[in-house]
């Protein structure tokens, strides 16, 4: 797994971290002791934050060059963290909980249980999960119990993907949304403050693992087994291009300016394409 920060100018790969511009190795930073699966910059780019199959999470000092405090409360291998601001985040495991945890803290300031996939959204005061029970759900930092819990899938959701759009985003006139791709083929969009479903996406016979909005919000990428990838149109709902490859796609993702999307496929491959309406 790979991490880009652009302020700082380095890639950080596990446990080593890279300067751009030379390819010169900064540091090496080793306290887990299993495989890390996951790794998050926070967004003023001080700290680094690993998940582990040691069943931990580490917040690493960047400058310092060591580890700030490690986090031990799964009872599972650490599956993903996310970064709440700068000094909060969560994390999630095979345990399927859910921990919101703050650096300077020694016990999670709040738990969330039954997934172990989520995001938060643009402002850190949501955050949506979903697994293989064929839910997602939308919790509040505010409360102890889901906010909504979204059922409209007919197989396991894979993942899950905000908007972009709204509060705490450069696109406030828009309405956030919650995007949702699952086994049963289908991508959904979800209105985030009812919790009902918008629209239902249904294009590919295949498994959906990916879903991307564009920097703007008017347009959602999804890739799938089907080894193409879609790209639709939120205002007329409805696919307006689409790209076939040699292998499924497994993630993809939109630059800055929203003309290039990246993918990433089955067959050890790594795609740059074009967009442009």
């Amino acid at each position: 797994m790979l991490v880009f920060i652009a302020s700082h100018k380095f890639i950080w790969c596990t446990d080593f971290c890279y300067y751009l511009c030379s390819g010169e190795l900064r540091s090496t930073l080793s306290k887990h002791k299993g495989p890390i699966f996951s790794l998050k910059w926070n967004k003023k780019g001080d700290y680094l934050l690993t998940g582990s199959c040691d069943k931990t999470a580490i917040v690493w000092d960047v400058k310092a060059e060591e580890w700030k405090q490690q986090f031990e409360f799964h009872a599972g291998p650490t599956f993903d963290v996310d970064w709440r601001n700068n000094v909060s985040f969560a994390t999630s495991s095979t345990d399927n909980l859910i921990y919101v945890c703050k650096i300077g803290e020694n016990r999670p300031i709040k738990t969330f249980a039954g997934h172990r996939v989520f995001k938060w959204d643009p402002t850190g005061s949501l955050l949506a999960s979903c697994s293989d029970d064929i839910t997602a759900k939308i919790w509040s930092i505010k409360q102890e119990r889901y906010v909504h819990d979204l059922k409209d899938h007919a197989k396991e959701i894979y993942t899950i993907r905000w908007s972009p759009t709204g509060p705490g985003t450069s696109n406030l006139n828009h309405q956030l949304l919650l995007a949702s791709a699952s086994f049963d083929s289908t991508v959904k969009l979800w209105d985030v403050e009812l919790g009902k479903l918008l629209y239902s996406l249904n294009g590919p016979r295949d498994p959906v693992y990916s879903v991307a909005f564009s920097p703007n919000g008017e347009y959602l990428a999804s890739g799938c087994l089907d080894k193409s990838m879609h790209i639709w149109s939120l205002k007329e709902n409805k696919i307006v291009k689409t790209y076939t490859s040699n292998g499924g796609i497994f993630e993809a993702c939109w630059n800055k300016e929203g003309d290039k999307i990246a993918a990433c496929f089955s067959n050890n491959t790594v795609c740059v394409l074009d967009f442009k309406m």
